[in-house]
């Protein structure tokens, strides 16, 4: 056997490689690091510790638990087994009893002594019951032993009877055990005396026919009371469950008022054979002290928190040395990175002007490397040689400690000879002792920025030159202070300096101080506004009229953030004032051009209108004629006057009626808009247009919709428009020479939803004439253009013109069959409120003119 000095070398020797594989990780671990896992090593076995400890306490409680719950799921199974042995005995015992009861061997008398003896010695069984197929009592024995007559009454208020068209549970199984033919178990259930019970109800067979049940019932407490074993009871407490999970009953008693607390350990089996819904379940309780109430393992836990709190003090005091060690390398490696990589140039003068640091920014600037420009006094290299004097007085100044805040602007040469601009600025460089031991210097290059201010600059003035020169009044008003920000030369010729020019303009007091007020506090009407949103958005054009000026200006308006980034107005203001009055010349030209164009319907309507009155005045000489001749032949009755005399009226009223729509249509009046019906305004023109018609021999259709919604128009203007085209459609029917089969006119009148024009009325004139030429269509609008020989060219272009006025539109197309042109159709629209196209039914009346 090898001694232990032999053993000692071999262990030795095989843990060498470990070791030296070990020792090199160490050696190659940074400082930091050692220490680090130097800290950690302790606290990683505290902990482990700790662990190790609470894991026995652990396992400890979790065996305690579970011997406890063997032990529970023992006695419980024991206390099943008890209460199903006497089950299965009772039901045999049962059986036999049915058995010869269905055999005729027994009647009530001598069931009822066999009963008795049967429950004296079950104390479990609360009564037996021999019941009919009909549920008829034919004997009942309680469980005193004797026969009782007000047991499982047929009056419907003992649970325990079965009672049909009921649900209940002796009745549900009263219904099982005649359809299975073999005992069976009730659901639990409360008594006449409240206590829980259920049946066992095994079925009377005579000759395979069902001849009623014999019931015993079992209270659930007395199974538990009588056969669960006593030692089980003393162990653990032993309760049954119904299907809800509620207590039915326990060899435990639980104090008045207070319910069961469910215990931590549970083992739940079924009431065997009954498998009614009932439970037995076994309950035990851990009789140690749990892990956090165990003082000895509060005691290792504070000592390792304490070791641990140690541990972590001298481990965060650790990481503290190292992290102010980190952040000064790393401060000092930023300094320098930061000096390298800035594009400032920065340059150390020590008292007596001698250049002690430049950083490779200052070198790059210069051209000149460090090694040329530290130690080296005035004048410096990258001075260029035509301004020493200048420089060194500048230098003077720095050294004095006057150098200007806002820096130098210097020339600098670099060494390959060329020039750049540069600002310099100089601060005093001070010691941790707070002594000034130089100077520092920043220099940037601002050739380029230099070069920009000045193109700045001219494009400022270049800008402000245009807008001084614009006819248009510029103004740009503060919204919050009401400070005039700028004004071109128009603005101050028209309203000088004062902001209340720009607030005429805006057509309100916006930005105006009130100056009048004597508030305590100034009050922002527009803070809180989205300044970005609101300078994105524009503003419609408005024509405004200062009465002080007497002019009209065109104003746009317009929110922007000025310069020092306060919320602006700005107005561009036009005068109009003489394009305002050329429009108000030609609107009297338009409106002297349609009376015109009226009255010249009129003429051309002349012979027309003649006959048109020609006769009811015939009719009224007749009249008068006949009845003076009557009357001096003294001849006439008064009733025949009277009729001649309303005759007479009526010829005179008709004449009437014709030079009253004549003078209408043809006065001269100030054009107005109001809301009209377009069935009187096509009533109107139809009957001017009819005279013409009539004459012509041509007959109008007209189409007018029902419930057209009324047109906010001027109704003589479109009375003028409709008669117009209607005159039109009847001279290309005369004109073309048709036959009376074409000689119609068909006027439609219907509301109408389009994408394009929304909701509006359309006014259509179709005729069934020769039609219009593709080139005359687009010319008929022109001014002075005509197909007529005596024609002037402006009946339709003032139709256009009258139908715009009121935003309508007027086209003109031709009807075609097949390549044949049948007719032509001039449709105008008026744009009203019409939600949605709705189908509308009309009144159609034809009119036909006879020769």
């Amino acid at each position: 056997m090898p001694s232990p000095t032999a053993l000692n070398s071999a262990a030795r020797r095989l843990l060498l490689p470990a070791q030296r594989v070990v020792a090199g990780w160490w050696r190659r671990q940074s400082p930091a690091r050692q220490d680090r896992f130097a800290t950690l090593g302790p606290l990683i076995s505290v902990m482990l510790f700790l662990a190790a400890i609470i894991s026995a306490f652990w396992y400890l409680r979790n065996e305690e638990i579970e011997r406890e719950s063997e032990a529970v799921k023992r006695d419980t199974e024991i206390a099943q087994q008890q209460i199903r042995l006497r089950l299965i005995e009772n039901q045999e015992q049962l059986v036999r009893i049915a058995r010869e009861i269905a055999t005729r061997t027994l009647d009530a008398q001598q069931f009822a002594a066999q009963a008795s003896g049967f429950a004296r010695e079950r104390p479990e069984i609360t009564h037996v019951t021999w019941l009919s197929s009909r549920r008829e009592r034919r004997a009942s024995v309680s469980a005193a032993g004797y026969q009782a007559d007000t047991l499982m009454s047929f009056d419907g208020r003992d649970p325990s009877m079965p009672v049909a068209d009921q649900s209940s549970p002796a009745e549900l199984a009263f219904q099982t055990a005649r359809e299975r033919r073999q005992p069976v178990y009730s659901t639990a259930f409360g008594d006449a005396n409240n206590l829980t019970v259920f049946q066992v109800q095994v079925p009377l067979l005579d000759r395979g026919a069902f001849s009623g049940v014999l019931i015993a019932e079992y209270s659930v407490e007395a199974l538990l009371r009588y056969y669960v074993p006593s030692e089980v009871a003393v162990r653990h407490p032993i309760a049954v469950l119904d299907s809800g999970e509620q207590w039915v009953a326990s060899t435990v008693t639980p104090m008045p008022g207070q319910r069961m607390q469910r215990a931590s350990i549970l083992h739940e089996v079924p009431l065997a054979p009954a498998l009614n819904g009932l439970v037995l379940r076994g309950q035990g309780y851990r009789t140690s002290i749990g892990l956090i109430s165990n003082t000895l393992f509060w005691m290792v836990v504070a000592l390792s928190v304490l070791t641990v709190w140690m541990l972590l003090g001298t481990w965060k005091h650790m990481r503290r040395r190292l992290q102010i060690q980190t952040a000064l390398s790393n401060e000092t490696n930023f300094r320098r990175a930061m000096e390298n990589s800035m594009l400032t140039g920065m340059r150390a003068m020590d008292m007596d002007s001698r250049i002690s640091y430049v950083n490779p920014a200052f070198c790059a600037m210069t051209g000149f490397s460090e090694a040329e420009l530290i130690g080296r006094k005035p004048p410096f290299p990258y001075w260029p040689p035509d301004r020493y004097e200048e420089n060194s007085r500048l230098l003077q100044q720095e050294v004095q400690g006057r150098s200007p805040a806002g820096g130098a602007e210097v020339k600098v040469m670099r060494k390959d000879g060329t020039l750049f601009d540069a600002r310099m600025y100089v601060s005093p460089l001070i010691d941790p002792k707070g002594k000034q031991n130089g100077w520092m210097t920043s220099m940037t290059n601002i050739t380029e920025a230099k070069r920009v201010r000045d193109q700045l600059s001219a494009s400022h003035e270049r800008f402000t030159t245009v807008l001084e020169g614009l006819d248009a009044a510029v103004s740009v008003l503060s919204v919050q202070q009401g400070e005039l920000l700028f004004a071109n030369r128009s603005y101050r010729l028209w309203f000088g300096a004062d902001p209340k020019g720009h607030a005429l303009l805006a057509g309100s007091q916006l930005g105006l101080a009130k100056r009048e007020t004597e508030l305590d506090e100034d009050v922002d009407d527009y803070s809180g506004l989205a300044a970005q949103q609101l300078t994105e958005l524009g503003s419609d054009p408005k024509e405004v009229y200062i009465d002080t000026l007497e002019m009209w200006f065109d104003v746009r308006a317009r929110y922007l953030q000025w310069t020092d980034g306060r919320l602006a107005q700005m107005l561009i203001a036009t005068d109009i004032t003489s394009r305002r009055h050329a429009e108000a010349q030609a609107a009297q030209q338009a409106e002297k051009a349609q009376v015109t164009s009226r009255l010249m319907t009129m003429g051309e309507m002349a012979s027309s209108v003649a006959h048109e009155l020609n006769q009811p005045l015939t009719a009224i000489t007749n009249y008068c004629n006949g009845m003076v001749s009557r009357v001096r032949n003294d001849a006439i009755q008064k009733d025949d006057l009277l009729a001649a005399l309303e005759k007479t009226a009526k010829q005179a009223q008709r004449a009437g009626q014709i030079i009253h729509r004549i003078r209408n249509f043809v006065k001269r009046s100030e054009p107005q808009r109001q809301p009209s019906s377009a069935h009187e305004i096509v009533e109107d023109a139809v009957e001017l247009a009819g005279i013409e018609l009539r004459r012509r021999s041509i007959a109008i259709h007209t189409y007018v919709a029902q419930r057209l919604p009324m047109l906010v128009v001027d109704p003589i203007l479109i009375e003028q428009v409709v008669l117009n085209l209607l005159k039109n459609a009847a001279e290309a029917i005369d004109n073309a020479g048709l036959p009376v089969s074409r000689r119609h006119i068909e006027l439609r009148v219907v509301p109408k939803h389009t994408p394009e024009l929304g909701g509006h009325v359309e006014f259509s004139v179709t005729d069934m004439g020769p039609g219009l030429p593709e080139d005359v269509i687009a010319r008929i609008y022109e001014a002075f253009f005509s197909t007529k020989a005596d024609g002037m060219g402006i009946g339709l272009g003032l139709c256009r013109s009258i139908v715009e006025s009121h935003q309508g539109r007027i086209r003109a197309e031709n009807l075609y069959n097949g390549t044949a042109i049948v007719g032509c159709r001039f449709a105008f629209t008026i744009p009203v409120d019409i939600p949605r196209p709705e189908s509308s039914s009309g009144n159609s009346m034809n009119t036909a003119a006879t020769p």
